[in-house]
């Protein structure tokens, strides 16, 4: 977990650690990697990304060799030189940058590989623009990971109405509880402190994972609750100089929620990529998980967004069943 967690916090446990998709249905029937809902309305309207267009006049139209949209800074920079936990405007990846997703382990990146993805208790990449992860909306699976959030944070954990906690069953994730304003910013004073860590780190960005955990609440949250813990995301990673990224949910592309790029699994098989391409300009990062969805991804979107081929546990390179392919 976080390189900074709250004492007693356990540890991201990396083999399980949810970053494949959510084995989806048929497309009649399909489920996206998170269990999205359905994403048969169209979705036309682009969010506002105000830190795009500053970012850009800011820093003109070259692009850093990093991936980066901003000219490549020190952390010393960003910071401020001073440990002050508010940094400067946040570096925006730049589109189409060649990628790899690391969340099943660390390794040193592909050659030609500009932008990584990592869990949030990983290094950043020196030279590259790093995203960090975080699973923002549910606890990490494991019996270690649900005792600790019972002892330490009991009522910041979804229950049905019968008192039962209500459970993400494909991953053995216990929900969080953003059902009211109370139960988000108490969530935030946990889930908050894991983005000053990435920020501490040297990642420039942050990846928060199940933004659709409404989807999976048996009624118990809405799609308001979502995105009002996305927009307190938000603000605590803009202040820390941190972008982030919008992880799956096309429900929310016309939602001004604050994020600035998108990380998404298969949005090829599903013609989902477009949406995502308009909102967000080409910084989209997409990771497929089949040989047949990565092609015709690559057919349609290579030179536009970084389409990359994973397996689907993201295992670290040297790992039997390594698979890392992009366009």
């Amino acid at each position: 977990m976080s390189l900074n967690p709250p004492p007693g916090t356990p540890a991201t446990p990396h083999t399980h650690t949810p970053a494949t998709p959510r084995h989806r249905t048929t497309p009649q029937h399909r489920t996206t990697p998170r269990h999205r809902t359905t994403t048969g309305r169209a979705t036309t309207t682009a969010p506002a990304i105000t830190l795009a267009l500053t970012a850009a006049l800011l820093t003109g139209c070259a692009g850093s060799g990093d991936g980066s949209s901003s000219g490549d800074r020190s952390h010393q920079e960003r910071t401020g030189g001073t440990g002050d936990q508010t940094r400067s405007t946040p570096r925006l990846p730049s589109p189409h940058t060649p990628f790899d997703y690391q969340l099943g382990g660390a390794y040193d990146p592909p050659a030609g590989v500009r932008a990584v993805s990592r869990d949030r208790a990983a290094k950043p990449v020196p030279g590259r623009y790093n995203i960090c992860y975080v699973n923002a909306f549910q606890a990490q699976p494991g019996r270690a990971a649900t005792k600790w959030w019972q002892e330490t944070h009991p009522d910041l954990l979804l229950r049905d109405p019968d008192g039962d906690l209500v459970i993400d069953e494909d991953w053995n994730e216990p929900l969080f509880d953003i059902s009211t304003a109370a139960k988000r910013k108490a969530l935030l004073k946990v889930v908050g402190p894991w983005i000053d860590g990435c920020a501490r780190s040297g990642f420039d960005a942050v990846e928060p994972d199940n933004l659709d955990s409404y989807t999976r609440s048996d009624g118990e949250l809405d799609a308001a609750d979502g995105q009002a813990f996305a927009r307190l995301l938000a603000r605590r990673a803009h202040e820390r100089g941190l972008a982030i990224g919008q992880k799956n949910t096309t429900e929310f592309l016309d939602k001004d929620l604050g994020f600035d790029f998108a990380v998404v699994e298969e949005c090829g098989p599903y013609d989902e990529c477009g949406p995502y391409m308009k909102a967000y300009d080409g910084r989209v990062f997409d990771i497929e998980y089949e040989k047949k969805g990565y092609e015709a991804a690559c057919r349609r979107w290579h030179g536009k967004l970084s389409v990359i081929l994973r397996d689907r546990d993201v295992r670290p390179a040297g790992e039997d069943g390594y698979v890392y392919r992009r366009c």
